[in-house]
């Protein structure tokens, strides 16, 4: 009995031992940081961080930013950190014409109902679309805004009948995969009225197919690596306003999002590894005689909430 008492006293001040010894650690490390901070900063005063600059204009506001930015570009530039942007990019107006109220109110209204009657579509007709048109939509999608004006995205364009039979056998064999076994009972189940399958007809008969992909990083001229901040987010936002700009040049859609067939199709068009497919879009004209399911949205006080 007292053996057994010893020994987990034994331990008890074993474990605070080690304890003790991690604390010193940490406590050293981080004594060593600060010292190399101050080294490296020796007339920075640390309560500068904390002044709240008083600001009675526009221009003070500039001049303030130009200070700050001075101050920051002499840090990066003796750590060899720069922004990916021109160090010195220069600012210019706003081209911005404010309308009045009644104008505000009718062209939102206007842009509305041309919206409200997007529909997807999944019956396509083969005739042609002018390849004018696909690069406007993109370049519509391409003022997205993106974390730091990185553009994280690419635009693949297929034309190609061969290259879309490729991919539509891509798609098919891992959506009937998906179907049958990845997607479950409710899923499949709640698709039905929808009357979709894995068969995926409009992927050769639309002429064109976009597939977007976000770009996770890229690199710069001088080959430094750079980093493309929020880009989910950024290609999500192209994306909406890429489905608008097609609605609004008269053609129809509709958002395709093929369940583990990134990999495959980013081989087949050659991306690189940085890229990652994000959406599917066969874009074309609908086909004669085509039907849409009889949906109905949810009406503003289902969706806005006012504080």
């Amino acid at each position: 009995m007292c053996y057994s008492v010893y020994i987990d006293i034994c331990k008890g001040y074993l474990l605070y031992a080690v304890v003790v010894y991690f604390a010193v650690k940490v406590f050293y490390f981080l004594s060593i940081c600060t010292k190399n901070w101050f080294e490296r900063n020796p007339t920075r005063n640390v309560n500068d961080n904390f002044k709240t600059p008083t600001v009675n204009s526009f221009a003070d506001t500039k001049q303030i930013d130009s200070e700050v930015d001075k101050e920051e570009n002499e840090e990066n530039e003796e750590n060899g950190c720069l922004p990916a942007l021109p160090q010195h990019l220069q600012h210019i107006p706003l081209e911005y014409r404010r309308m009045s109220h009644n104008d505000m109110v009718d062209a939102s209204l206007k842009f509305y109902q041309i919206m409200n009657q997007r529909r997807t579509v999944r019956h396509f007709s083969c005739d042609p679309v002018p390849i004018e048109v696909i690069q406007n939509i993109i370049r519509t999608a391409g003022t997205a805004p993106s974390g730091a004006h990185t553009e994280p995205w690419i635009f693949a364009v297929v034309e190609s009948l061969d290259v879309k039979q490729k991919i539509r056998t891509i798609i098919e064999e891992e959506e009937e995969i998906n179907y049958k076994k990845r997607m479950g009972k409710i899923w499949t189940t709640d698709l039905k009225p929808l009357r979709t399958n894995w068969v995926k007809e409009y992927l050769t008969e639309a002429p064109y197919l976009i597939l977007v992909f976000k770009q996770l990083y890229s690199f710069r001229e001088d080959g430094i690596k750079k980093l493309h901040y929020y880009n989910e987010q950024s290609v999500s936002i192209a994306v909406g306003i890429l489905l608008t700009a097609i609605h609004h040049a008269g053609l129809v859609s509709l958002t395709s999002t093929p369940l583990n067939c990134g990999p495959a199709i980013r081989k087949l068009l050659d991306r690189p590894l940085s890229e990652k497919l994000t959406i599917l879009l066969p874009v074309g004209y609908p086909a004669e005689g085509c039907t849409v399911p009889d949906l109905k949205r949810k009406d503003l006080e289902h969706i806005m909430v006012k504080y």
